[in-house]
């Protein structure tokens, strides 16, 4: 990515009014109406990938067809997590609890595993953060994620430095039944979501936006197992999530309403400016500096800048900012489901 602007403080009177032009031309209330969290928008279609994004590894090498099942047959389901780029660091960001999750299957009819994971094409920073491009004038996005299935669970992966525990027994015809759900949920929920944004950290408090990632993959297909009539298992079930803090957010708008011909300039700067730092850095140096950039305009001057449903939104941040937790989401209860993940 391209460095952006420096962080100044003489662009934010400017911005301030357009905010404030903003919330006036929408009303006293800026998202009056709005229902919180925004969901999630689904697709009737997944689009073709960008040449211009690459993925430094590759996105489900080894993916295969989903099996049919006998009926009669007996499936294990199988809970899966690991700390991420374990390939590459071990079990370091385990100390930290940043983990991923999957689920493995186990036929003990034919005697063969199979893992389902959900993530990212492009890796976490393309789905986080923008490409600031000289050819376009918005922030250009590589944020696809998706479902990879393939054949065989890779026991010592999953052992050693995390989980691997039976959750629950299927027959063949409920794992057949989820199968069809995973193919049109992955067809029509398209791009990942980093970030769960909440108003504070306390019990009850409003969530704003909600994740949509490796996690929240495995809780929707265990809420569709247990909507099938599935029985869960009574153990503990911990995910990793992180939190943005933030009061209300302020809807700015879309791609062409802020960056088009009839855009909001002031505002279009202002997105470029905050998503500047957030580039892969060269040097130790180049690290320190867009660093003190992040925290200047998200700590000390609270503004952070989030990308939803291709939709851009202001979140007016507050203490403690930024939160990695690894809590507990029980399993669910058979003929009960979760309110919508």
């Amino acid at each position: 990515m391209l460095r952006g602007g420096p962080c100044g403080a003489h662009w934010r009177p400017a911005l301030a009014l357009a905010l404030l032009g903003l919330a006036t031309t929408l009303g006293a209330s800026p998202t009056s109406g709005q229902r919180w969290p925004v969901p999630y928008k689904r697709f009737s279609f997944r689009p073709k990938t960008d040449p211009y994004c690459q993925a430094k590894y590759t996105f489900c090498p080894t993916g295969s067809p989903i099996p049919v099942m006998k009926d009669n047959d007996i499936i294990e389901v199988l809970r899966l997590q690991a700390p991420i780029w374990e390939f590459k660091y071990g079990d370091l960001l385990g100390h930290f609890k940043l983990m991923h999750d999957a689920v493995g299957f186990r036929s003990t009819l034919t005697g063969k595993n199979y893992t389902i994971e959900w993530y990212e094409l492009f890796q976490l920073g393309n789905c986080t953060f923008p490409h600031l491009r000289p050819d376009m004038s918005a922030p250009f996005w590589c944020n696809q994620g998706a479902a990879c299935f393939f054949e065989g669970i890779d026991d010592k992966h999953w052992k050693e430095n995390g989980t691997l525990s039976l959750v629950a027994t299927i027959s063949g015809n409920t794992f057949n039944k989820v199968a069809e759900w995973v193919k049109q949920d992955n067809e029509t929920g398209i791009y990942y979501e980093t970030w769960t944004v909440r108003a504070s950290p306390g019990k009850g408090a409003q969530t704003w936006f909600e994740s949509y990632d490796c996690s929240n993959f495995v809780l929707r297909t265990y809420k569709k197992l247990a909507e099938f009539g599935t029985e869960f298992k009574k153990i503990e079930t911990n995910y990793t999530k992180i939190f943005l803090y933030s009061g209300e957010p302020i809807y700015l708008g879309n791609e062409t309403s802020i960056f088009g011909p009839k855009g909001n300039k002031t505002l279009a700067l202002a997105i470029k400016k905050f998503y500047g730092p957030f580039k892969p850095y060269l040097s130790t140096k180049d690290f320190l500096l867009n660093f003190l950039k992040i925290f200047d305009t998200v700590i000390i001057h609270r503004e952070f800048y989030l990308f939803y449903n291709f939709e851009y939104w202001f979140l007016p941040m507050k203490p403690p900012f930024v939160k990695i937790t690894y809590k507990e989401t029980p399993l669910p209860t058979r003929h009960t489901t979760f309110t919508d993940l």
